[in-house]
């Protein structure tokens, strides 16, 4: 039976055959309190130079049997060019299995504030077990929390919110888009993040791109922002644009944090 040392000596390799990292970056997207505009904490979102797109990287990935230990790489750049600030980072289902997530050694563990795990709304449908084993491994660790990312995009089911007791729902952009236009949706994110809150999670509205939703959203209760009018992803970290500041305090005012509301 292959032993730990060829386990890693053979993912590295097959890693090796489809990205190097070189051609990797991180770039970081701010995520704001809602309420004051202030700063909560920074997304990290990989780019690479081979591939069009984080999707196409990662089916690559998964086909030769190397998602964690891509995974592993990205956090080994994203976590060092986030210090001092809560960060949010992606995980693809794959890693659960791989569970790179867990060795003692992995970038999560040394980060100096917050981490926020984010594992995409479907990925409970197919991975429930898995995601409460190993996510419940990570997380009962000091500064490690989970997020359930995309909910809205295509079938939601709540019920695996509760099941995970995520930290925090991430609305999908389509739950956005137009948000101030449409009062049937209005209704919808309202009663959608006043359940996400009865179900103990904070809730941050992605894909915020003009002003209007902004103020649209404002109404709902959602705690916390993120898009493009706030600022694109950007490395290094990108100031906050938006809401305009008060005369007392300078536009994208550096990293001053606001700790996430408690229940």
């Amino acid at each position: 039976m292959p032993g730990p040392d060829s386990e890693l000596r053979d993912s590295n390799r097959a890693l090796n055959a489809i990205v190097s990292r070189d051609e990797l970056r991180v770039v970081f997207q701010p995520i704001i309190h809602m309420h004051n505009g202030e700063l909560f904490a920074y997304e990290a979102l990989v780019r690479c130079s081979r591939y069009n797109s984080p999707p196409e990287l990662f089916d690559n990935a998964v086909e030769a049997g190397c998602v964690g230990r891509l995974g592993r790489m990205i956090r080994e750049i994203a976590v060092p060019a986030c210090s001092g600030v809560p960060l949010f980072l992606n995980l693809h289902p794959r890693e659960l299995s791989d569970r790179w997530l867990v060795r003692p050694d992995d970038p999560i563990y040394f980060h100096d504030h917050e981490l926020y795990l984010e594992i995409t709304e479907s990925v409970p449908l197919t991975h429930s077990n898995l995601c409460k084993t190993v996510l419940s491994e990570v997380c009962s660790r000091s500064g490690q929390y989970l997020v359930i990312d995309d909910l809205g995009a295509g079938y939601s089911n709540f019920k695996y919110i509760a099941d995970l007791e995520p930290k925090v729902v991430k609305l999908d952009r389509e739950l956005i888009c137009g948000l101030d236009r449409n009062p049937r949706q209005r209704t919808l994110v309202t009663s959608v993040v006043r359940l996400c809150v009865d179900l103990g999670a904070l809730v941050v509205a992605e894909g915020v791109e003009t002003g209007d939703e902004y103020s649209a959203l404002m109404d709902t209760g959602a705690h916390f922002g993120q898009g493009y009018l706030f600022a694109k992803p950007a490395n290094p970290m990108p100031r906050i644009s938006w809401p305009p500041p008060p005369n007392s305090r300078p536009p994208g005012s550096g990293f001053k944090t606001i700790p996430a509301p408690t229940f």
